[in-house]
């Protein structure tokens, strides 16, 4: 202890130390508490939900209080209204990537671009939602699915755009300027060698806006609404989990608050499972 006190080198080493084990405290309740909440989460939700799976879950449409049923209508509604939402709004955010990333990086329309997409990134999905009710569905007075799929298209794009742009900056310059020296057009390096470089990041860029998408709520209830029924056309007010779970969780009644959590059940397994395949691409490309 002295020899500390009096060598201000080693005093100041067991400063460091012991700033160093309480930062490692701190981190690690830190880490304990979320992961409580979480498992606790998870828990509850694999406990409560499995209660309301059946086959009549699969078969059977939302149905009225204290009747059988299931959540068949509101299960396609989300896959159709979630698949073309991604169809749509994937090859905009694949192709605005590319021009941020090789064509024009630093002009005035790149800033502007960029600009707009961070605020659509941080913007509130309810506001979205508002925008879209105020273009589509006010003007043509009528809830639809189509609105519900511009809405979840305006939630993807900005988020695979920021994905392809960083996936094809990692890309190395002298692939470009070995495919440039062999005299490949610009179009054809994209294509050929920097898209293709970095498939695997721009595939998990749109599993990730899939599972964004995959559990909103506030832009379904302000454009598709709900659909007590089985219907196909996109022109008509659709059922969605996400708006069914939020109705049905809301409710006094057993049978509806068991098929809430069903479907919640069957959006975590869903969106759980996008994550770890984008986690498996991250890594194979690695």
């Amino acid at each position: 202890m002295s020899a500390v006190m009096k060598d201000p080198r080693l005093a100041k080493f067991a400063r460091r130390k012991r700033t160093n084990q309480i930062a490692l405290v701190l981190s690690l309740a830190a880490m304990s508490f979320g992961l409580f909440w979480l498992f606790w989460i998870l828990w509850e939700t694999v406990r409560l939900g499995l209660g309301g799976i059946s086959i009549a879950t699969f078969t059977q449409m939302t149905p009225a209080p204290n009747d059988p049923g299931g959540i068949a209508n509101a299960i396609y509604g989300s896959i159709l209204m979630v698949l073309l939402a991604t169809f749509v709004g994937t090859p905009i955010g694949i192709m605005a990537g590319i021009y941020l990333a090789e064509y024009d990086t630093k002009g005035w329309l790149a800033s502007v671009t960029r600009f707009v997409n961070d605020i659509l990134l941080s913007a509130p999905s309810i506001v979205i939602g508002l925008f879209v009710y105020a273009v589509v569905v006010s003007r043509f007075k009528s809830f639809s699915g189509w609105a519900g799929v511009m809405a979840l298209a305006l939630i993807v794009i900005p988020v695979v755009i920021r994905t392809t742009e960083n996936m094809l900056q990692l890309v190395s310059a002298g692939l470009r300027e070995a495919a440039y020296a062999l005299g490949a057009p610009k179009w054809k390096v994209i294509i050929s060698i920097t898209l293709k470089a970095a498939r695997s990041g721009v595939v998990t860029g749109v599993l990730l806006a899939v599972a964004r998408i995959a559990g909103e709520t506030a832009p379904l209830l302000f454009t598709a609404l709900n659909n007590q029924f089985w219907t196909s056309d996109l022109s008509q007010p659709m059922a969605s989990l996400p708006v069914t779970i939020f109705k049905f969780a809301m409710s006094p009644y057993e049978n509806w608050q068991q098929l809430a959590w069903a479907g919640v059940f069957l959006i975590t397994v869903a969106v759980l499972g996008l994550n770890i395949l984008a986690r498996v691409l991250t890594r194979s490309k690695n």
